[in-house]
């Protein structure tokens, strides 16, 4: 079976005891696995769920805000200097990677005893095309290019991936907005969407909200959980037509063309209905 567990399912600035950062651990049959996204909560979020730095051999950037790369001078550091690690492959698009080190590392990570450091010091790093596709023990993930930021030059470099686990098409959305005319082919072909859900009172222009969310035909609905969301009371996303909300520590298991719920220990939940089987 394969598995992917939220390390958290909140937005930027969650806090309180009970989420972390929207970070998640893809882990393959063979027990291999690859952080999709590595903020600042990380070292927090993979011991909460019984990990640590001698478990992260593969990254996968999305884009440069805090929550998303803000965990990486920790990786870096104690992989280095840990004999027992070698350096993490790094997965990145282009755009991202030829602003991460200079940009976001650089400045704490550069200087180490006795010399300069580059970004190859730490990370064997993987750059792929913007529309281009990386594969990890076995999957082909492809870049989806979603619009996060627009100011009023640029797109920011942002990356959300669609992939196949087990016969299930997934679409990872990261960070975005809703653009259903750039990229509603990947909502309409994935069977399982882990979706960019805004709550707060105070929307911002930088996220879905999820009532515009709500406004979705019910087809797309009914295969999104919904994650990134603030703290607070939340909606009844079940109600609303979607599959619901994530919550930290959950576990989604992939295995010939289903997609179940699972405890803490791996195994299929029996507390509920929790299987989903893809014809």
């Amino acid at each position: 079976m394969i598995e992917l567990l939220f390390l958290g399912s909140g937005s930027a600035f969650t806090v309180g005891e009970d989420n972390y950062h929207s970070n998640l651990l893809l882990i393959d049959s063979e027990k291999n696995k690859l952080l999709i996204d590595c903020g600042s909560d990380i070292r927090f979020s993979l011991h909460d769920a019984g990990f640590s730095h001698l478990d992260i051999t593969d990254i996968y950037i999305s884009h440069l805000h805090a929550d998303h790369v803000g965990g990486l001078e920790y990786v870096g550091f104690t992989t280095l200097f840990n004999s027992q690690c070698s350096r993490p492959n790094l997965y990145t698009s282009q755009d991202v990677g030829q602003d991460l080190w200079s940009k976001t590392l650089a400045g704490g990570m550069e200087a180490i005893s006795g010399k300069s450091a580059t970004f190859d010091t730490y990370f064997n790093p993987h750059f792929i095309e913007n529309t281009g596709c990386f594969n990890w023990q076995g999957f082909t993930f492809q870049l989806v290019q979603v619009v996060h930021i627009l100011t009023d030059e640029y797109l920011m470099p942002s990356y959300g991936l669609f992939v196949e686990l087990a016969g299930v098409k997934v679409f990872l959305t990261t960070d975005t907005q809703l653009h259903l005319d750039t990229n509603g082919n990947y909502y309409e072909a994935a069977d399982i969407i882990f979706h960019d859900c805004e709550t707060s009172q105070f929307p911002s222009p930088v996220h879905v909200h999820y009532q515009e969310l709500r406004q979705l035909p019910l087809y797309l609905k009914q295969k999104m959980w919904l994650y990134g969301y603030q703290p607070g009371k939340l909606p009844d996303a079940q109600q609303d037509g979607f599959l619901g909300f994530v919550k930290k520590g959950q576990r989604f298991g992939f295995e010939q063309g289903t997609m179940c719920l699972l405890d803490s220990s791996g195994e299929r939940e029996k507390t509920r209905p929790s299987s989903l089987r893809i014809t």
